[in-house]
């Protein structure tokens, strides 16, 4: 697998649970990938969400599962900093630590899907994220980036930094850009309900992921 942090161009953040990483997650970044012009996108599973329940598979087995997932994409790779670490994973301090490893000069974009975005005034200090990264919102054709649902906060921020796709590779952060991705049904919550159901989980993620999940035993 090659190593996007060895590259100059837009590197794409997405973090997550990812519990079990699926189809979804991974449309996504590749869809990102694509659409925003990235060089590379890096995949974070979360240690210790703060904002969620404690995950139903460990951390090493969620790393594990993302590894499998990426193995066969060269512009995927898997950061097992947050899992490693033994604090929450909170956003700010991720990219605080890449900016320190990538350093200044690289564009970094923060992948959001809207309902992630919309609760961004939440996150712990919010507002400084757009100096570290962009952000890029994904939209689904029934659910885009409504501005009347946005906080008065919020809105200001998305009319000040609002950008086309590919003004994030000319710059190192502070844009908000969308894109557009085609949606697939397809939940970690539900992926777990049928594991323990004993329903089959066949097509809803990467056959590698699959048979770990039956190999350990995973949320059954």
């Amino acid at each position: 697998m090659s190593c996007p942090e060895a590259g100059t161009g837009a590197l794409g953040i997405f973090g997550g649970t990812f519990d079990p990483i699926h189809y979804g997650h991974l449309r996504l970044a590749e869809t990102a990938r694509e659409a925003l012009g990235l060089e590379g996108v890096r995949l974070i599973p979360a240690g210790q969400p703060p904002h969620r329940a404690t995950p139903g598979a460990s951390g090493a087995h969620r790393l594990a599962m993302a590894r499998l997932a990426a193995a066969d994409n060269p512009s995927f790779e898997v950061d097992p900093a947050e899992v490693e670490a033994a604090q929450a994973s909170f956003t700010i301090l991720t990219l605080e630590r890449l900016r320190g490893t990538l350093g200044t000069d690289r564009p970094m974009v923060l992948l959001l899907g809207v309902d992630a975005f919309l609760g961004l005034p939440t996150w712990r200090r919010w507002t400084e994220l757009f100096d570290l990264a962009h952000v890029a919102v994904a939209n689904r054709p029934d659910y885009t980036l409504d501005e009347s649902r946005l906080s008065d906060e919020l809105r200001r921020h998305v009319e000040q930094r609002r950008a086309a796709p590919e003004a994030l590779n000319k710059a190192a952060a502070g844009k908000i850009a969308s894109f557009s991705m085609t949606p697939l049904a397809i939940s970690a919550t539900d992926i777990r309900s049928r594991a323990a159901n004993g329903q089959s989980l066949r097509y809803l993620l990467p056959p590698p992921v699959l048979d770990y999940i039956s190999r350990h035993q995973l949320y059954s």
